[in-house]
């Protein structure tokens, strides 16, 4: 079956789902990484292709910005087109000194002051959890390949403008590196639907080292480390 934001029929969907943030980052994943990747859905131009990755079938397909966005293309392809593993692949923006621009990073767990969770299923909890055999193998991968990864809580939010820092300063209060906008709802859909969850990001700015900056262009296509380390987890 179809949804109203996916066009795509149940099988033309891999259990395991690699998902950034702008579609347009998912068509260059498909492009330069799968073999003979097939699109499945341009509803809203949100792409989705599927295709093989050393002989194993794996989709990708944007989720948008923010957790309203990733929440609901991610709760479809759960409940509705059988997918078991959604890993996020995104970009955050640093709030430590120990990142640094290109550093990639498994997050750990995903703090939010959002009511996402809440609203959705009147979940209480400020954090949620992505799933651990997941992040394990995605550890054990990244020493293989000898790609660094840094493991962090980061700070999901709801709010990408915002007119002074006491979010930010909250967020670190609670012990978040990083921020981004997609994970806790993506961790909360995996939750209660009984599925599997994990997320990579590339540090893509720094509010410590606010000279270093990626590119619209080096967002979407500039973050091979990563890419490769989600693939090659995929397969082991």
């Amino acid at each position: 079956m179809s949804t109203p934001h996916n066009s795509a029929h149940p099988d033309q969907i891999a259990p395991i789902v690699l998902m950034p943030g702008d579609p347009l980052r998912a068509k260059a994943i498909a492009e330069k990484y799968l073999k003979d990747p097939i699109c499945f859905n341009s509803v809203r131009n949100m792409l989705g292709y599927t295709g093989t990755y050393k002989g194993q079938k794996i989709s990708v397909m944007g989720s948008g910005m923010g957790m309203p966005s990733i929440g609901i293309y991610s709760y479809e392809l759960y409940r509705f087109y059988n997918v078991e593993t959604i890993l996020r692949v995104g970009s955050c923006g640093a709030y430590s000194p120990d990142l640094h621009l290109r550093d990639v990073v498994l997050v750990d767990s995903a703090w939010s002051e959002s009511t996402y969770a809440r609203s959705q299923s009147d979940d209480p909890r400020s954090i949620q959890l992505p799933d651990s055999g997941i992040n394990q193998i995605l550890v054990q991968t990244a020493q293989h390949l000898e790609i660094p990864l840094k493991p962090i809580r980061i700070h999901s939010s709801d709010v990408f403008y915002h007119e002074d820092d006491k979010a930010a300063d909250l967020a670190k209060q609670n012990g978040c590196a990083a921020v981004e906008m997609e994970s806790f709802a993506l961790f909360h859909n995996a939750d209660i639907l009984g599925k599997k969850a994990a997320c990579l990001c590339t540090v893509s700015d720094s509010f410590v080292y606010t000279d270093e900056e990626l590119t619209s262009q080096e967002r979407e296509q500039d973050m091979d480390a990563m890419i490769r380390l989600a693939l090659e987890s995929v397969i082991r």
